[in-house]
């Protein structure tokens, strides 16, 4: 028996190919394609304007894959949404949709699990599984969206996973959401974070795309980026920067350097000279991050005095810096939290998914 393909994976031009070579017109595949992104159909049987027959096509040959929302948390503090999703092989992931004054801003994850093994996040804590396809990022999106009725604006892949370890499923993920024909957000609001893997940054560099990327600093010299991130020892700070460089060269679009506060590692005013030296020609702002604590470190977060003392340092050298608002601290903001504790209730057997999904919708 044939192996399905994945259809929301397909570009419009791959569709269209396939569908001719079944000898199909030309306007089916964007017929189909935009129930696909357009109107976020969840089976080939909601088509409506194409015919029985084919859609029982479709179905023989593709997977539509449709993600199963199993829990979502919302916050009572700023409204902010936590998703948790199960996958078809019973894998789950976690999503954040973030409201602010612009529009809606969605937090996907780009692999189930990581293997980056930074100290301060709850992603990595049990490696990693696997890479999630084109379509299963997507779908974190389009079922926020029905779920809330809200267009979403803007895409920061900055959840669970490593983008620049799955780049080419990335790369996909982002045409597919920036095409005209299906959801249509703008590159220019798609931003992609990376904890520093050079070549890959380079690779992106090279792709003509117009999305912002984030660097995971967290450190201003080797030495305590090395005890926070593994990825340190593999590229030193003068070969990410360089790719830094390199990447504004080629794409003129300035980049957004993430810095975790972590109370006496970190925070204090040498380590916020040194990040001045660092990134002083650089072309890009530093968004600081009061770091969100999990049980499994010890890791505390600044306190206020010393996040406005290192930010008014940085102004004063002319850095561009924001601190980042804190969204969902009451429901596991951080990334990967909510899946971790998912995983351990589960795992003793404490709570149904179903119910906690039904529970919840009770509550709104």
């Amino acid at each position: 028996m044939m192996e399905k393909e994945d259809i929301k994976s397909k570009t419009l031009e791959e569709l269209s190919e396939e569908l001719t070579a079944l000898g199909l017109p030309k306007f089916r595949a964007k017929q189909v394609y935009q129930w696909l992104h357009v109107k976020l159909v969840e089976g080939f049987d909601e088509m409506t304007n194409i015919s029985k027959e084919l859609q029982g096509k479709l179905g023989e040959r593709y997977d539509l894959k449709v993600l199963t929302p199993v829990d979502v948390k919302i916050s009572q503090i700023d409204g902010t949404r936590k998703y948790l999703f199960r996958l078809e092989d019973g894998n789950v992931i976690e999503s954040v949709l973030m409201k602010y004054k612009h529009g809606n801003s969605v937090c996907i994850s780009s692999q189930v699990g990581c293997r980056m093994g930074c100290r301060f996040c709850a992603s990595t804590l049990d490696g990693l599984e696997r890479n999630l396809t084109a379509s299963e990022m997507l779908e974190q999106i389009y079922r926020i969206q029905c779920h809330t009725g809200e267009r979403v604006s803007n895409v920061v892949i900055m959840g669970s996973g490593e983008p620049m370890d799955n780049y080419d499923n990335v790369l996909r993920f982002i045409r597919l959401l920036s095409d005209g024909n299906g959801l249509n957000i703008s590159q220019r609001n798609i931003t992609v974070s990376t904890c520093g893997i050079v070549p890959k940054m380079k690779e992106l560099a090279d792709e003509n795309l117009q999305i912002t990327l984030a660097l995971s600093l967290h450190a201003p010299n080797d030495t305590v980026r090395r005890s926070l991130m593994p990825i340190a020892n593999r590229y030193t700070l003068d070969e990410v920067m360089e790719a830094c460089h390199y990447y504004f060269d080629k794409t003129g679009r300035r980049l957004t350097f993430e810095y975790s506060l972590v109370s006496g590692v970190n925070d204090n005013l040498e380590e916020a000279r040194a990040l001045t030296a660092l990134i002083k020609d650089q072309h890009g702002h530093v968004n600081l991050i009061p770091v969100n604590p999990i049980k499994e470190r010890d890791y505390v977060q600044s306190n206020q005095k010393a996040i406005a003392d290192f930010k008014n340092l940085l102004e004063k050298n002319g850095i561009n810096v924001t601190i980042r608002r804190e969204m969902g601290r009451d429901i596991n903001g951080a990334c990967g939290q909510l899946r971790k504790s998912y995983l351990e209730e589960n795992q003793s057997g404490e709570s149904s998914p179903s119910e906690s999904m039904t529970n919840k919708k009770k509550e709104e």
